[in-house]
């Protein structure tokens, strides 16, 4: 199948406000809590109705407005969580556990390039960079070593800016359209973990 005939199908919407968050022994200021919702949720230029970023320096803002996660991760997590000996109160995570506002399907990070843009009804994204896990997604996780789980596969999923805005909602699909595929997402991942790990 060609990158041009790609569908990505919304699963959920997911946006959530910042709350405290136990992370590192102390308590900090998060948004990575989301929360799936129901009906059409409007996307503007910095993201979507109702959901928030804490840290406006490395989350949030024109560039990083839409955070979407591939679900065929969702097992990897779960089966790490069991290893790492997290107590488990659900049989599956469920969507925006990983802290995203899109949790999507039909499409994974080796699919996806930086300029790509997936278009919907009535909304645009285009992709723009992977995400960085941080001290924060290990504290959702439930154990330390959690970014760097997510480095062999790249279970990064992607930054989105809003190119059109309008509103999206689950059940949805859209239509992966190519950029100039300069750079894939996989690729610019590894770069930027493997600078951050020297």
């Amino acid at each position: 199948m060609s990158a041009a005939a790609l569908v990505v199908q919304v699963v959920s919407v997911n946006v959530g406000r910042a709350l405290p968050l136990a992370a590192v022994g102390r308590k900090v200021l998060s948004g990575i809590g989301k929360r799936s919702v129901t009906g059409p949720v409007e996307a503007g230029p910095l993201g979507l109705a109702g959901d928030e970023q804490a840290d406006l320096s490395v989350h949030g803002g024109r560039d990083k407005a839409v955070y979407a996660y591939p679900v065929a991760h969702y097992a990897f997590w779960q089966a790490q969580r069991r290893t790492h000996g997290v107590s488990l109160f659900e049989e599956e995570l469920p969507p925006g556990f990983a802290g995203e506002n899109l949790s999507i399907d039909g499409l994974r990070e080796a699919d996806v390039w930086i300029g790509d843009e997936l278009h919907f009804e009535r909304l645009t994204l285009r992709v723009t960079e992977p995400r960085q896990p941080c001290f924060k997604f290990a504290a959702v996780m439930g154990y330390a070593q959690a970014p760097r789980d997510m480095l062999p596969a790249s279970r990064c999923g992607f930054y989105l800016a809003v190119v059109r805005t309008g509103s999206i909602a689950a059940g949805e699909t859209g239509t992966l359209v190519p950029g100039r595929r300069a750079l894939g997402v996989v690729e610019a991942f590894a770069a930027k973990r493997a600078r951050h790990l020297r």
